[in-house]
């Protein structure tokens, strides 16, 4: 009877058929193929590694490898591609993670450590503008998802006569501002009164509580309140639900870098395989449905090509990395062709998350 691996045993015995010679070739080709964007030979891979081989033996190594499902042929070239399988191999066996240089870490440190950097919008959207000039690939994020996030305190400030602005503090840290207008003066002492009485009423639910019930918990005030505070109870009485119904409260809000550091690549010199591109980045949605549930039970996660749930990412690889913000947690990666420098962006990735991660604690 077959031997039944599940998927995580059947990934750690991928390269198990290779022998010695075959797993230094393949190492050979991915990194030639990465770095030239060109089809491996194996004149081209002897002259770039010392294999202690002659050509025809590399040659006929690669023939193996192809055999094997590791290498492609393409019909224009004597070289070799790499296929998802080989990437795969290599991440898992054959490379060794890159160390940054003290530039590169420098670099991101000034770009992620700026005044105001802690605001996790304001700093997830540098980070994923500094991910892309620094590996060359689409930075990506997904912002924590708020739905179950528990609300500390409310705050309400006077901006003008009949403008008042309303601060909600999340449990873990985060912070959301917008105005409330009213028909109204309401004196400075009934929004005291006010925000005790939604403090009182609200604190300490999930955002999903409050959007559901934030009628119910404050309608029974409004028989004893003033004319004044009966025009703020009303604003949360009838559009209570729309003012905590954030963009990522049902949903993930997503985050992209640069798409011309894409564009660039020789994946995307022809104008359909650019359009292509730029029609992915527009589709948020798909974004936030591969980001929003996307596990990382080791810390990195890396899905190569075929690896990735959606048709539309069948080209592509994903590195990504999690985020906390107090008991939230986002996604912060980058997206790009296959044929990537995998060893150098997955250190990137790692150095930047836990950056942000020490910035939010």
């Amino acid at each position: 009877m077959a031997e039944s691996l599940n998927p995580e045993e059947s990934r750690a015995r991928l390269g198990d058929d290779l022998t010695e010679r075959e797993r230094r070739v393949l190492d050979a080709v991915v990194r030639t193929y990465v770095e030239t964007a060109e089809p491996a030979g194996s004149r081209t891979v002897t002259r770039r590694f010392s294999l202690g081989v002659s050509p025809a033996t590399v040659r006929n190594t690669m023939s193996d490898l192809e055999e094997k499902g590791y290498l492609i042929h393409p019909h224009t070239s004597a070289g070799r591609v790499p296929t998802d399988l080989a990437y795969r191999v290599f991440v898992d066996h054959l490379m060794q993670p890159a160390v940054l240089s003290e530039e590169d870490r420098q670099r991101l440190a000034k770009e992620l450590d700026r005044p105001g950097s802690s605001e996790v919008e304001r700093l997830v959207r540098r980070a994923t503008r500094a991910l892309g000039l620094l590996s060359q690939e689409l930075g990506v994020a997904a912002a924590p998802r708020l739905d179950a996030a528990v609300l500390e305190r409310l705050e309400l400030a006077r901006v003008s006569a009949t403008k008042v602005l309303l601060v909600a503090q999340i449990r873990s840290g985060l912070v959301r501002t917008l105005y409330v207008d009213l028909n109204t003066e309401v004196p400075d002492d009934t929004l005291v009164t006010i925000t005790h009485l939604l403090n009182e009423r609200l604190a300490g639910l999930t955002l999903r509580e409050i959007r559901e019930t934030v009628s119910d918990r404050i309608r029974d005030a409004q028989a004893h309140a003033d004319d004044a505070a009966e025009e703020i109870l009303n604003v949360f009485m009838q559009s209570g639900s729309e003012l905590f119904d954030w963009p990522e409260v049902e949903g993930t809000a997503i985050h992209l870098g640069h798409t011309s550091v894409l564009a660039t690549q020789p994946e995307f010199t022809t104008g359909e395989r650019l359009k292509g591109l730029i029609e992915l980045t527009e589709q948020h949605d798909l974004f936030a449905a591969v980001l929003g549930d996307r596990p990382h039970p080791t810390g990195l996660q890396v899905t190569i090509g075929g690896e990735n749930m959606r048709d539309e990412l069948r080209e592509f690889t994903l590195v990504t990395a999690e985020y906390r913000v107090g008991t939230l947690k986002g996604v912060i990666g980058v997206i790009g062709p296959t044929r990537m420098a995998y060893d150098k962006v997955i250190a990137i990735v790692d150095y930047t998350s836990s950056l942000v991660n020490q910035i939010l604690e």
